[in-house]
């Protein structure tokens, strides 16, 4: 299929909100009037923007029930005998034995409610030779181990308005996808367990894989040129910040059968491209087998 007038591109893989120090980073290269900024639905962009403010709260919520009720400290008991009681005498005796003092009572560790489960997914989906039937959103990436979603966990489907609103105001956006045969579209945004890495991965469906690799060679973005390891169909694009301070990001686009998949990395500092490698493969095989 012929290549629409106006490609579409997208730049900033995550919410202005959620990375402050993005805008001082980095001044975003002049591009063509067919350069777009992408960016994720409001929910997630929420959540990034809170997600400080959620950790300190945590934090402190933490402390003060530490501090209120420390774990382990032995009840506090009343001395033998009322306050201002008078005390009862005894008349001491040679022939009786000491008293032993009594037993002291045995302690009952507290019952610790079992952890509850995770949240099972509920999204499901399937693959053969290239057609990805069901809900797109079980074709994310899952999110690694110890890692943190931003949004729901299983992802959130994109709507027309989603889409509008991530690129450039005045182009029809819908109308380009739709010469693509345009299906849908579903993303997640996570942070890594170390917390040093935000991931946003986007997948968009198309109505074969031909129509899917036309608009994965048609999409573009801003950035210096990055070569994408082990990926023949993909390529990428880096944007180092001007200080090891800020962050840095880069973006990698590839299409497998009939999904499109965009993976977005932001981190501080030079972005490593062994990252945007990694995830890129993991992705592709996820959406290659479906598991």
């Amino acid at each position: 299929m012929s290549t629409p007038d106006h490609a579409p591109s997208a730049v900033d893989p995550m919410p202005e909100a959620a990375l402050h120090d993005v805008a001082a980073a980095q001044d975003p290269p002049a591009g063509p009037a067919t350069e777009r900024r992408r960016r994720v639905p409001r929910s997630v962009a929420v959540a990034l923007a809170t997600a400080g403010l959620l950790a300190v709260t945590a934090t402190s919520a933490v402390v003060t029930v530490a501090v209120g009720r420390p774990d382990g400290r032995p009840a506090v008991t009343a001395a033998a005998g009322a306050a201002g009681a008078s005390p009862t005498a005894v008349t001491p005796s040679t022939s009786a034995a000491p008293a032993s003092p009594p037993d002291p009572a045995p302690s009952t560790p507290p019952t610790v409610p079992p952890a509850a489960p995770a949240p099972a997914s509920t999204v499901k989906g399937t693959v053969s030779g290239g057609r990805h039937e069901g809900d797109l959103r079980y074709f994310l990436l899952p999110v690694p181990a110890g890692g943190e979603s931003y949004g729901p966990v299983d992802g959130m489907p994109m709507t027309d308005e989603d889409l509008s609103a991530a690129y450039e105001e005045g182009l029809d956006i819908m109308d380009v996808l739709k010469s693509y045969k345009f299906k849908d579209a579903a993303t997640r945004v996570y942070r890594t367990a170390d917390g040093k890495t935000e991931v946003t991965v986007t997948l968009l469906r198309f109505g074969s894989a031909a129509d899917a690799r036309d608009y994965a060679k048609s999409h573009t973005m801003n950035g210096d040129p990055l070569e994408i390891t082990g990926d023949p169909a993909a390529h990428g694009y880096v944007r180092k910040p001007k200080e090891q301070a800020y962050t840095g990001s880069m973006s990698g686009i590839s299409v497998q059968g009939d999904v499109e998949y965009t993976v977005d990395v932001d981190v501080k500092g030079t972005p490593d491209k062994a990252l945007l490698n990694e995830v890129m493969k993991r992705q592709r095989d996820w959406l290659t087998s479906g598991r």
